[in-house]
C-alpha cells in the first residue's frame, strides 16, 4: 500500500480531515459540464461567477495508450494552459511539463516518482531564474513522514520549508505539519463513526507563532444516503460553513454550500451553489 496518492507529502496529509474542514466551502455559484465518451476525447466547459465576476473556460483532455495525457485549457482572459503527461518513463515514475501561452516564462517540468513506501516530486521553471521544488514522502500505511521545499535561484535562498508527519489508525488518524519556514503549525485529527454511516468528526488546531493567533475548528461529515453527503464547520472566531451535496445521477452532483458569521451578526450570509453535469 503507498503512503501517498498524490505526488508528495502534502498531497496526502490530513486529506480526509481537509476534505470536511475545506472542500467545497465557498460562495461561488459554478456550473461544470462535461463528457467522457470512449474515443479517448474529454471535453468540458466551466462558467464561475465570484464576487460579482463572471469567468470561464473550455477544456479538452486527450488521452493515448493510457500512457500520455495531453490537457488543454482555454480561459476566458485569452490564456491557453496545456499539460503533458507521459507515464512510466521509467518504473513507478512519470513526467510532467506545461506552459501557458501568452506567458511563456510559466513552462515547468515536474518529474514524479510514486513507490509503495517512498514518493518524491521535482520541478523546475522554464525561465531564466527557475524556481525548484522539491518534496518527498517515507512510510508505511501506518505512519508517514515527509518534506517540501522551494528554492529560488533568483535570490539564492529558501522560499518555503514544511515538514509533517501523520500516523493512520483503523478507524482514526491524526497529522501534525510544519509549516511557513516553522512559523506555523497544524494539528489534525479525524475519527470515523459508523453511526454517520461512513461519516467523520474532526478537529484541528493551528498557530501562527509570529502573531499568537490560535485558530480552533471542528467539523463533521455525514452520509445521509448513497446520493447525499451533509458537512459541517465552526470555529473559534465564530465562522460557521455548511455543505450538502447530492449525486443526481451518475457522475453528476448537486453542491450548495452556506457561510455565516455568528459574531457578526450585521453582515449578511454567503451562498454557493455548484452544479456538474456528467453525461
Amino acid at each position: 500500500m503507498s503512503t501517498s496518492k498524490g505526488p508528495g507529502f502534502f498531497s496526502a496529509i490530513g486529506s480526509k480531515a481537509r476534505d470536511v474542514l475545506t472542500k467545497d466551502y465557498n460562495a461561488d455559484h459554478k456550473l461544470i459540464i462535461s463528457s467522457s465518451p470512449n474515443t479517448g476525447v474529454d471535453l468540458s466547459s466551466t462558467l464561475v461567477k465570484s464576487r460579482g465576476l463572471s469567468s470561464g473556460n473550455v477544456a479538452a483532455l486527450f488521452k493515448y495508450k493510457d500512457k500520455t495525457v495531453v490537457h488543454v485549457k482555454v480561459d476566458t482572459e485569452s490564456s491557453v494552459l496545456t499539460t503533458f503527461t507521459i507515464s512510466d518513463i521509467l518504473p513507478s515514475a512519470k513526467a510532467i511539463a506545461s506552459i501557458r501561452v501568452p506567458d511563456y516564462n510559466s513552462g515547468k517540468l515536474e518529474v514524479q516518482y510514486l513507490h509503495d513506501h517512498v514518493a518524491f516530486t521535482t520541478a523546475v521553471g522554464f525561465n531564466r531564474s527557475p524556481t525548484i521544488d522539491f518534496s518527498a514522502t517515507i512510510g508505511t500505511p501506518g505512519i508517514a513522514f515527509g518534506a517540501e521545499t522551494s528554492y529560488s535561484t533568483a535570490i539564492g535562498k529558501l522560499t518555503k520549508y514544511n515538514a509533517g508527519v501523520c500516523l493512520k489508525l483503523p478507524s482514526s488518524n491524526a497529522s501534525v505539519i510544519l509549516a511557513d519556514k516553522g512559523d506555523s503549525m497544524k494539528v489534525l485529527y479525524l475519527h470515523q463513526l459508523e453511526k454517520l454511516n461512513g461519516g467523520a468528526v474532526v478537529g484541528e488546531i493551528s498557530r501562527r507563532f509570529s502573531t499568537n493567533e490560535n485558530t480552533l475548528t471542528v467539523g463533521c461529515s455525514c452520509v445521509v444516503d448513497t446520493q447525499t453527503v451533509v458537512k459541517a464547520k465552526l470555529n473559534n472566531h465564530g465562522n460557521l460553513g455548511a455543505v450538502l451535496q447530492h449525486e443526481i445521477t451518475d457522475k453528476s452532483f448537486l453542491t450548495i454550500s452556506g457561510a455565516f458569521e455568528t459574531k457578526a451578526l450585521e453582515n449578511s450570509p454567503k451562498f454557493g451553489f455548484s452544479l456538474l453535469l456528467k453525461p
